[in-house]
């Protein structure tokens, strides 16, 4: 089985932003950034940063695109329409 048919936990730091909260869309991507695929959505923060940033990933969990919100229920709640064609489910990490 590979990658995309089983969950894929995120690395504990993406793009040096610790990882707070993320979510796998498995078989099929969340969503597409251009022509890359989505396949992962991490909620991360930055040390001494008041900011949380939630990073959309290819399935190597590499960052394609990132969004800064105040808190971490605007960052899970205001998902794109893109986003949309899998349901997040989000696990603490």
């Amino acid at each position: 089985m590979d990658n995309q048919h089983k969950t894929v936990a995120p690395p504990a730091y993406i793009d040096g932003a610790k990882v707070v909260q993320w979510a796998w869309s498995g078989q099929y991507p969340f969503g597409f950034v251009s022509t890359y695929e989505v396949y992962g959505l991490a909620i991360c923060q930055y040390e001494n940063s008041p900011t949380f940033y939630r990073f959309s990933c290819d399935k190597n969990w590499e960052t394609l695109q990132d969004s800064p919100y105040d808190s971490i229920k605007e960052a899970v709640e205001q998902l794109p329409e893109q986003y949309r064609r899998v349901v997040a489910n989000w696990q603490v990490k």
